[in-house]
């Protein structure tokens, strides 16, 4: 090979390799490529055009969504068995700010939910998921109502529709994001796919539907709903709770701090609903670059109406159907919405995720008097006072361990006047 042959391999091979992603955070200057090429299939809308969302499909393909980690033409699309991505959106192809794009289910979970569609009506291992869906009995009935009911809802696995008050579900229509004319308590400027994505939704994982009805704006903990394309959401991004389990001591007392100032507010707000995890995992959480914290995944957040009570749940084997057995199985029974305790969030997180955060951090005595509120706020055989008594006591510790210093943007500089920050 001639030696000017060679030396123009190697700058070729250099440069390719400077060209990709150096850190798996989104870049805020995606590479520029000439064709995006991207699947159908990764979506899901081969299957089901009206399955969870479209509003965003329009980012996608025009490219201004943008993959993190996958932008050059040889890398394609990103590997499907992620649950998130890290991305870029852009609302004018120049500015671009980071995203996290969700996989509403897991793509065994997708494949699974595909076959026992198929399979209730004796079809093959493919069929059309839409066409079948359309013709069950629940969305009939959701084609004739001009109001969603609890009736409608019954049934269906989620933990938001376990027992629903006639309120709630307004607030659900009315601030359904993927129709064009929102703000209606009635449907009818639903189209017949409207309804099948908002019944499929809500069957599959109602966590789009919680950021839209309960939005971060308004001062829920809750990331903002960007928009839906197939099986996928795209929110603002977030860095999961697991990832400050080994922070300062100061930073991991604010976080324990805002965890549990979270809990307290889906416990009592002005809306007079309470909120519930049915469990807890770390990845629910995640904090923004301004150091807040909030819920990530609301998947498991279960809602009760106090202001106007709730639906009682239906009696085992009544109104189960294909809907009810999309992504969990058919045989699992909700417990009634009495049976709920105030504690119950508190005890998941005291139990699972603050000690992670507290323990053998702090010195003493803070750190006794800290694990001895832990044990105490985790302890699920204590009444619902002793609980919260105990989850105050450890909020009153951990605020003056919290500094103020620009890392925690979001209430810096207020922290330095006020001391309600």
């Amino acid at each position: 090979m001639e030696p000017w042959l060679a030396l123009l391999l190697w700058v070729s091979a250099l440069s390719s390799s400077f060209s990709l992603p150096a850190s798996p955070r989104p870049s805020l200057v995606p590479q520029v490529r000439t064709s995006y090429n991207f699947g159908r299939t990764f979506l899901g809308l081969d299957k089901c055009n009206a399955c969870i969302g479209t509003s965003i499909c329009k980012k996608f393909f025009k490219e201004e969504i943008r993959f993190d980690k996958w932008l050059a033409p040889h890398f394609g699309l990103p590997p499907d068995y992620l649950s998130s991505y890290p991305a870029n959106y852009s609302d004018d192809s120049k500015t671009w700010r980071p995203v996290e794009i969700f996989r509403l289910v897991s793509k065994y979970q997708n494949e699974i939910s595909d076959r026992r569609i198929c399979a209730s009506v004796s079809a093959a291992k493919t069929c059309s998921i839409e066409y079948v869906l359309r013709k069950t009995g629940r969305f009939q009935k959701w084609l004739q109502a001009k109001r969603l009911t609890p009736d409608l809802v019954q049934g269906l696995p989620s933990p938001l529709l376990r027992c629903p008050s006639q309120r709630l579900l307004d607030r659900v229509v009315r601030r359904y994001a993927e129709v064009a004319d929102a703000g209606s308590i009635f449907m009818d400027h639903f189209t017949d796919r409207d309804k099948l994505r908002l019944l499929y939704t809500l069957a599959v994982n109602a966590h789009p539907i919680l950021l839209q009805i309960f939005p971060g704006a308004e001062g829920w903990p809750l990331p903002k709903y960007l928009g839906s394309c197939g099986r996928f959401l795209v929110s603002t991004s977030t860095r999961p709770l697991q990832e400050f389990y080994s922070s300062p001591p100061d930073q991991a007392a604010d976080l324990a701090y805002q965890l549990l100032g979270v809990l307290e507010s889906l416990r009592s707000n002005d809306l007079n609903y309470f909120f519930y995890f049915t469990h807890i995992e770390a990845d629910m959480f995640g904090i923004f670059n301004n150091g807040h914290l909030f819920i990530r995944d609301a998947s498991t957040l279960g809602v009760i109406d106090k202001q106007e009570g709730s639906q009682a749940a239906t009696r085992a084997g009544e109104n189960k159907d294909i809907f009810s057995c999309l992504v969990s199985g058919c045989q699992a029974q909700l417990p009634s919405c009495d049976t709920i305790p105030e504690k119950q969030s508190l005890v998941l997180v005291c139990q699972q995720l603050l000690p992670r955060l507290l323990q053998k951090r702090f010195p003493s005595p803070v750190q006794e008097e800290i694990d001895s509120a832990l044990a105490q706020c985790g302890e699920g055989a204590h009444p619902d006072s002793h609980v919260l008594g105990a989850a105050s006591r450890l909020k009153d510790i951990l605020r003056p361990l919290r500094t103020c210093d620009p890392r925690f943007a979001y209430r810096y500089p207020d922290c330095k006047y006020n001391d309600k920050f």
